[in-house]
């Protein structure tokens, strides 16, 4: 698929995160289209190096899933579409039988055949390695030196005795340039109405605790700093309290309390007129807004005034442009690929973000804007309750070559 790469042209790079988690739920039904789609980006996109970030692999019952999650990588593996990736590394979570560790993250890295200068670090080494052949790393997934993994401290989110949320990082070095690629999966909004009772609410607080921890780990004094790519379900949401005042800012709203516990557990907000005819309707999980078309329009970026979690990492982090809209919670209904579900407020969850350095690299004078593009996949046709996120760009071969204009950092000394 990919061109044949000579010492001085560019490295496509193809990342792409996806919660797989309701894919694994309808496998039967909706695998054979989320392959189409994806080997459909690879094809359009003739990537050199493809990196992809799941999360929730193997849906809710990961335990009796093993079959089919191993299944789904061997055919990505060894399908005819991706037969010129010659070599393929998979960083499988199935340790199932500890809790405390479990994360149900996948991370999949694809090289191409014309991709000679290429290697992965070995952190227990501390050195870059060759690659040859295809592997996959599961069971073992703790002891490999290939990735650093860790899971999020029980009480970030006491609310939840067993999340699996945490994260995998790995660092590879590309001709000249070296980076590191980590897959992450923050803490969800468990109740609508809890994430409306303050702004920002308590839920965006956990995970600004949670990606502080991810970002403070990968840039400690263990290992050299180079730039860093952090793509996965971040599960940031709008800001609940200041989206409904603007989405219901006519209305008039009503607080139901629970008569068992006296706290509220459902919002009703009413037109005005004497019709009351019901605008929202917010319960822990149900979110039933009159005109779900908002968030599709202009593929809802007239909304993205309400997506402020990021902006506490602004001198840390970077994101290109978004253009697509939310990428969650999509029907899970195959016949319904562009209807979002009536149970979350539709976000942005799913999010490829880079530190500084990483930016310098992805936004170059000599890259081409055409070069570069943030979308989804599949917008049309139903890939689960997520919609896959990808960036796709070049880099230019001598990306890491230091000058009193480049930054020294991305360098493998």
């Amino acid at each position: 698929m990919a061109g044949k790469l000579t010492a001085a042209q560019d490295a496509g790079i193809l990342l792409v995160t996806a919660n797989v988690g309701s894919l694994f739920e309808d496998l039967e039904n909706l695998k054979k289209t989320w392959l189409k789609e994806f080997y459909q980006t690879v094809q359009m996109h003739k990537p050199h190096f493809i990196a992809i970030h799941c999360q929730e692999l193997g849906g809710k019952s990961a335990e009796t899933s093993a079959s089919d999650v191993n299944s789904f990588v061997n055919e990505l593996f060894y399908s005819d579409p991706m037969k010129e990736f010659t070599r393929a590394r998979a960083y499988l979570d199935q340790n199932y039988s500890s809790p405390e560790l479990f994360t149900a993250l996948g991370s999949m890295y694809f090289i191409h055949d014309s991709l000679k200068n290429i290697r992965q670090f070995d952190f227990e080494a501390k050195q870059f390695q060759k690659l040859t052949g295809r592997e996959i790393c599961a069971e073992k997934l703790h002891s490999s030196p290939m990735v650093e993994r860790e899971k999020f401290p029980k009480d970030y989110y006491p609310g939840s005795k067993f999340s699996r949320k945490g994260f995998i990082r790995t660092r590879w070095s590309l001709a000249d340039c070296a980076f590191d690629l980590v897959n992450i999966h923050l803490f969800h909004d468990a109740n609508n109405v809890v994430a409306w009772e303050e702004s920002p609410s308590s839920y965006s607080g956990m995970r600004q605790k949670a990606l502080r921890f991810v970002l403070d780990r990968i840039t400690d004094q263990r290992y050299d700093k180079l730039p860093y790519f952090l793509f996965g379900d971040f599960n940031f949401r709008l800001d609940s309290r200041t989206l409904f005042d603007t989405l219901c800012s006519a209305a008039t709203m009503q607080a139901v309390k629970d008569p068992n516990t006296n706290e509220v557990d459902r919002l009703i907000f009413r037109e005005s007129g004497n019709d009351q005819k019901v605008i929202l309707q917010v319960q822990k999980k149900t979110f039933e807004y009159v005109n779900q078309n908002i968030f599709r329009e202009n593929n809802g970026t007239s909304l993205l005034e309400f997506d402020k979690e990021l902006s506490v990492f602004k001198d840390r982090l970077h994101e290109l442009e978004i253009s697509f809209p939310p990428s969650y919670p999509y029907s899970e209904d195959r016949h319904h690929g562009k209807q979002y579900m009536n149970t979350r407020c539709p976000a942005w969850c799913d999010r490829i973000l880079m530190s500084p350095s990483a930016k310098d690299l992805v936004v170059k004078p000599e890259n081409e804007e055409k070069s570069i593009l943030y979308d989804n996949i599949g917008p049309n046709v139903c890939m689960g309750d997520h919609k896959p996120v990808f960036l796709s760009f070049r880099l230019p071969s001598r990306a890491g070559k230091p000058n009193e204009n480049k930054r020294k950092c991305c360098v493998v000394q």
